[in-house]
């Protein structure tokens, strides 16, 4: 059985002053070219403040047939309309998670470790997420992850991984190789010398190589 292509996981950058005014920016960043889905991750926000920024940013995605997921708020990401939900290891529960998500999407981090990226696959997690693979300014990464994990899961299980952290253009190839199914990026995108949507082709022409 062929593998799909691996694909874009965008997530947001951590601190959106005014997501009303950053709108055009998020807007022509999504038209750049093809995103599997979007991560909303703004840490630091009051819940009134998160849920009027969802409410800004959750629609053009979706609207463009990209999937939606709020970074650790299971209970929110249901109440917003969002397509999912990313927790981490300090969220909370995978049980609990996927009790107030439903049928919607749940993905978990399991940093460079196989036995919680087997444990989350078996209690039916969507994803797994992997890393940091590199450096990143994005947070504070506290594990450290080979491309050799991709290559371990790939092929045994068919949970989607997703390789995060310091994910930018000139680093990416070994990662798809590997069998990463999505790469999440962020400041690679953000951060990118060309503007976000120049880094969301520049991306997008790497996962078209032959």
């Amino acid at each position: 059985m062929s593998k799909e292509p691996c694909r874009l996981y965008l997530i947001t950058p951590p601190v959106i002053e005014n997501p009303y005014q950053w709108l055009p920016v998020w807007e022509q960043t999504l038209d750049a070219g093809d995103i599997a889905c979007a991560q909303i991750r703004l840490k630091g926000l009051d819940d009134d403040a998160l849920c009027r920024a969802i409410d800004v940013l959750r629609p053009p995605a979706q609207k463009r047939g990209i999937a939606v997921l709020l970074n650790d708020r299971a209970d929110l990401a249901f109440e917003t309309g969002c397509d999912g939900v990313h927790i981490g290891q300090e969220d909370g529960t995978f049980e609990a998670a996927r009790k107030m998500i439903g049928d919607g999407i749940v993905g978990v981090t399991c940093h460079d470790s196989r036995h919680l990226a087997m444990e989350a696959g078996e209690k039916g997690a969507d994803y797994v997420a992997f890393g940091a693979f590199f450096p990143t300014d994005t947070k504070e990464a506290k594990f450290h992850a080979e491309a050799e994990l991709l290559e371990w899961w790939s092929p045994l299980f068919t949970v989607p991984s997703v390789a995060i952290g310091g994910i930018t253009v000139d680093n990416c190839r070994p990662l798809i190789r590997a069998g990463a199914d999505f790469l999440a990026v962020s400041g690679g995108v953000w951060n990118h010398a060309e503007g976000p949507d120049a880094a969301i082709k520049a991306f997008n022409k790497v996962l078209t190589e032959k």
